[in-house]
C-alpha cells in the first residue's frame, strides 16, 4: 500500500472517531457500536456488492466479485484492518441483507432516497452518482440533447425518463414493455437513441455486446448513491468512519481513478466532489 493511500486511510480513522463524539455528545444518543464491533473482534467484515453490474460489481472469470465497489470495500476494510468478505447482492435484497445481518456494510450502486434512509444507514459525502443519458450508435452522431427534437427515441414503460425528456427536448418516445425489447428495437432501428439511466447504460457498453455504440451526451438529472450501514450505526463509529473514507476517497481522487481503472466514463459529479474537497493549502 503507497504512502498516500496509508495517509488517506489513516485520516479517515480519526475523522470517523471525531465525528462519532461530536454526533453522539450532540445529539446526546448513546451508540452500542455493535456492528462495529463485531466486524473488529471477527476480524472480517462482509460487504454486499452487485455481481451483475459491469463494471461496479461482476464476477471474473476466476467467479471472484470484482469492480469499482469492490475495490472500494477492500479501501475500507483495510482502512480498518480487517479481511474482506464480497457478498452478492440485488437491488431486491441488498437493504434486507444489511437489516437482518447478513452484510455488515453495503456499497451497492444503491440511489440515496428519503424512503430508504428509514431503512438502512446511508452515509455522506455521496460516492457516486447516475442520471439520465441515451445509447445510441456512433454512426448517428449525437453530439447533444437538441439533436433529438422530433427524433424517435426508445424508452421503457413507466420509466419517468421518458417524461424528462420529451417536455424537455421534445423526443418522440417509442415505450416498450422491457429494457430488452427497447434495446431491441433500437438494434432494429426503430429509434435512433434509448434513454435510460446511465450506468445502466454504461454497463451495457461494458459488455461487449455493444460495440458500436456510445453514451454520447453530459447526463442529466444526478441521482447520487449512497453507501450503507446498519441503521442504528448511522450516527456512531461505524458511519462516520465510512463518512471520513468517503470524504477522502473524493478529496485524493481515488474515486477519479478508479473510475478510470475499470473505464467507466468520466463523470462530472466526481469531478466536482474532488474540487469541492480540495485541500486549500495545496
Amino acid at each position: 500500500m503507497n504512502q498516500s493511500i496509508k495517509s488517506m486511510l489513516v485520516s479517515a480513522a480519526s475523522a470517523a472517531l471525531i465525528l462519532t463524539s461530536s454526533t453522539s455528545f450532540a445529539a446526546g444518543m448513546t451508540c452500542s457500536n455493535d456492528g462495529w464491533n463485531k466486524v473488529m473482534k471477527r476480524g472480517k467484515m462482509v460487504v454486499g456488492v452487485k455481481a451483475d453490474y459491469k463494471p461496479w460489481g461482476f464476477r471474473d472469470t476466476s467467479g471472484a466479485i470484482v469492480g469499482m465497489e469492490a475495490d472500494m470495500a477492500k479501501i475500507a476494510a483495510d482502512a480498518m484492518g480487517v479481511e474482506l468478505e464480497l457478498v452478492a447482492v440485488q437491488s431486491s435484497n441488498r437493504m434486507q441483507f444489511l437489516e437482518n445481518g447478513k452484510i455488515d456494510m453495503m456499497i451497492a450502486t444503491m440511489s440515496d432516497r428519503p424512503d430508504r434512509r428509514k431503512i438502512v444507514g446511508i452515509t455522506q459525502p455521496n460516492y457516486y452518482t447516475s442520471g439520465t443519458n441515451v445509447m445510441s450508435p456512433r454512426a448517428v452522431g449525437i453530439k447533444k440533447w437538441e439533436d433529438l427534437r422530433g427524433k424517435p427515441v426508445c424508452g421503457k414503460q413507466g420509466a419517468f425518463y421518458n417524461k424528462v425528456v420529451s417536455d424537455r427536448y421534445g423526443v418522440k418516445i417509442v415505450a416498450f414493455t422491457g429494457n430488452a425489447e427497447a434495446k431491441q428495437a433500437l438494434r432494429d432501428k426503430k429509434c435512433i437513441a434509448w434513454v435510460y439511466d446511465d450506468s445502466s447504460i454504461m454497463s451495457d457498453l461494458s459488455s461487449g455486446n455493444y460495440d458500436t455504440y456510445e453514451m454520447p451526451l453530459n447526463s442529466e438529472d444526478d441521482n447520487p448513491w449512497g453507501l450503507a450501514v446498519p441503521l442504528p450505526e448511522k450516527d456512531c463509529i461505524f458511519g462516520n468512519f465510512m463518512s471520513g473514507l468517503t470524504y477522502n476517497l473524493h478529496q485524493s481522487g481515488k474515486l477519479i481513478e478508479l473510475e478510470k481503472k475499470w473505464g467507466i466514463q468520466a463523470t462530472q459529479y466526481l469531478k466536482n466532489q474532488n474540487e469541492r474537497f480540495a485541500d486549500w493549502i495545496q
